[in-house]
């Protein structure tokens, strides 16, 4: 079932990706706020990723330790893991990654919700940063503080793509609209247009180590959400 779903969903990517061979990213998930759904994208972008026949390293910089748990939760139930996961933190993430960048095709690190020394460090070296934001005021609210960060790293590293949306999007309602507003109105990042619904799966998956395309019962909708997520991080930013 995981490995049809998968082949069925992502089939028109594998020409895209074949004819950028040699190209490589470092794609940093993260934030200033906790409980955003930082691991469970992070994690689901490793799955599509490495289905593609990428050679991907997960990077747990997060002290919470979740990316770490998703992947050794697989490896208790025998699932097949096609990428590495490995921990990483402090201010010499980035020198460790750059080592490190050479033996992978793709890199994701997965920073905790704070401003720590571990994601800063990892904005040294990345390519995408990627917030998601949940449509409640006190997330909305850390807006500043994340322009802040990337108008302090863009000047370390100019190349910085910085990309916002809307996780666990509410399904009625116009908070959803509200905060893809503010978001539009921040400079230092682009807001994407789509959102990622506060479905269960990926609830439910995340807890038995896998992505929403792995489940029993997939969820077509959720793996529509997280494509398009993936098409804009790996596609459309490559262009």
């Amino acid at each position: 079932m995981y490995i049809n779903c998968i082949f069925v969903v992502h089939k028109k990517y594998q020409k895209t990706t074949k004819n950028i061979q040699g190209m490589y990213m470092i794609v940093v998930i993260g934030g200033v706020k906790g409980g955003t759904g930082k691991t469970t994208i992070s994690t689901n972008l490793a799955v599509l990723r490495s289905s593609n026949g990428k050679k991907v390293l997960l990077v747990d910089a997060d002290e919470q330790k979740s990316s770490s748990s998703f992947s050794s939760q697989r490896d208790a139930l025998g699932i097949e893991t096609k990428w590495s996961t490995i921990q990483l933190g402090g201010k010499e993430l980035h020198s460790q990654v750059k080592r490190l960048k050479p033996d992978y095709d793709d890199i994701i690190i997965d920073v905790g919700g704070r401003q720590t020394t571990s994601q800063r460090s990892a904005l040294l070296v990345a390519d995408v940063y990627v917030l998601p934001f949940n449509p409640a005021s006190y997330d909305i609210w850390t807006v500043g503080e994340v322009n802040t960060i990337i108008r302090d790293m863009k000047t370390a590293n100019p190349k910085l793509k910085a990309l916002a949306f809307i996780n666990r999007a509410d399904p009625r309602g116009s908070d959803n609209e509200e905060s893809i507003g503010i978001l539009e109105e921040c400079k230092e990042f682009e807001c994407l247009k789509f959102t990622i619904g506060n479905r269960k799966t990926f609830r439910t998956s995340s807890g038995e180590g896998l992505s929403v395309m792995e489940v029993k019962n997939p969820d077509k909708k959720a793996i529509q959400e997280i494509t398009d997520l993936y098409d804009y991080i790996y596609i459309k930013c490559m262009d």
